[in-house]
């Protein structure tokens, strides 16, 4: 925005205009105005911390939920008095589209 040279020049201004008497009033407000606007920054930096600690929270809980919720597994449906075998003597049904064919065993 300003240079160095610009803000020099605005400096001497202020020291003219203003003169000695009220230059220590003058650092004495920009030293407030200073600490004034590092509070603030501190403030808006540990409630945005929070705020995504509490994120953090409500993701881990919805996690943890999920882990502990039912899961369902697609398996076969062998309708009873079917008589189909495998090679291993195990009896299996033909599988249609409409069952899954994962997590599945072969009943005996």
């Amino acid at each position: 925005m300003f240079g160095l040279s610009e803000l020099a020049i605005i400096l001497i201004v202020v020291i003219l205009v203003l003169g000695a008497k009220k230059l220590p009033d003058l650092a004495r407000s920009a030293g407030k105005s200073a600490r004034i606007l590092k509070a603030e920054a501190r403030a808006m930096k540990e409630e945005q911390a929070a705020h995504e600690q509490a994120a953090h929270e409500q993701t881990t809980h919805a996690d943890q939920a999920d882990r502990t919720a039912p899961r369902v597994l697609q398996g076969e449906i062998i309708p009873p008095g079917s008589s189909a075998t495998t090679d291993t003597g195990q009896s299996a049904a033909p599988r249609t589209s409409a069952q899954g064919t994962e997590h599945s065993r072969p009943q005996t």
